[in-house]
């Protein structure tokens, strides 16, 4: 019996640090990143390298406003693209969609989750560049404004697709059947009854799902990197070029490192996108909390 307690503490406590192992490594990765950014935090001001809009390494300038906007763009561009269509391609797979159809969708949308970013980013320059440089940009008076924030957020939401639909599924399969019966029986109508008690009732899993979507096309890089034009601008239109952070980190890094405080600022730029994904991740966690306790 003894030697199943301690059997059983040797389990628990081994168990126990390999968790704190797991978590402590986000906690390593950001001291390393931060000891990293150092030199550049040391030379200018947290402020003035937040808000600043020039980026000329040569000079010594280093501005990251133009990626922090590019990427906060484009990753809000991809989410009003794709929650209310993953939503609603949700919706209908679970409350009207045969078996048969259902069963057929689903794999060939996890199939998308399986592709790799290259090959979204090879088809936004090969059809989504074209669709608006060619056509959509000319009707709002942007001629040859293919390569924008615009291509980045359709080719990034095309992406998180796969992800928002497969967890809004489960999400809305695990709402009671005795729920759904209960009102239609007091005679509400199939869509009032998915307006009134499915989607209240599944709301806080269905914005966790947005959640993890949006923490993934955060920090996407490449198929971002192909088609958003990566001009070190603040982009006024949904037609303009930006730089999205992780491509200003995969487009630069390991070039001209010679350059003084280069290394460094990419080094910051990695902070900052993991500084930005945690706080969105700790805002959303505060609001699923209070959405968890009014329901």
């Amino acid at each position: 019996m003894r030697l199943r307690i301690l059997k059983d503490l040797w389990i628990r406590h081994t168990f126990r640090i390999l968790l704190l192992l797991t978590l402590s490594m986000v906690v390593f990765i950001g001291i390393g990143l931060f000891i990293k950014s150092l030199p550049l935090l040391k030379d200018q001001n947290l402020f003035t390298i937040l808000s600043g809009s020039t980026w000329s390494p040569l000079k010594g300038q280093f501005g990251f406003l133009p990626f922090i906007t590019g990427t906060v763009s484009v990753t809000l561009i991809a989410l009003v693209i794709a929650a209310p269509l993953c939503l609603l391609s949700s919706i209908y797979l679970v409350e009207y969609a045969s078996a048969l159809l259902k069963k057929t969708v689903l794999p060939l949308i996890n199939v998308l989750a399986a592709i790799p970013p290259v090959l979204y980013g090879v088809w936004g320059i090969l059809f989504v560049v074209p669709l608006i440089s060619n056509y959509i940009g000319p009707i709002f008076g942007s001629p040859n404004a293919g390569y924008s924030i615009l291509s980045g957020g359709i080719v990034l939401a095309v992406m998180i697709f796969p992800i928002m639909i497969s967890i809004m599924v489960e999400v809305l399969e695990t709402i009671p059947p005795d729920l759904k019966a209960a009102s239609l029986s007091l005679g509400a109508t199939r869509w009032e009854t998915i307006q009134k008690v499915i989607l209240k009732k599944a709301r806080p899993g269905i914005i966790a799902a947005i959640v993890l979507a949006t923490s993934r096309a955060f920090g996407e890089t490449i198929a971002v990197l192909m088609v958003c034009g990566n001009i070190p601008q603040i982009p006024k239109s949904l037609f303009d070029a930006g730089y999205p952070i992780p491509a200003l980190i995969a487009n630069n890094f390991g070039e001209m490192m010679s350059i003084p405080h280069y290394d460094a600022a990419l080094m910051f730029a990695a902070l900052l996108l993991l500084t930005i994904i945690f706080l969105f991740n700790l805002i959303s966690r505060l609001i699923l909390n209070k959405l968890e306790e009014k329901a």
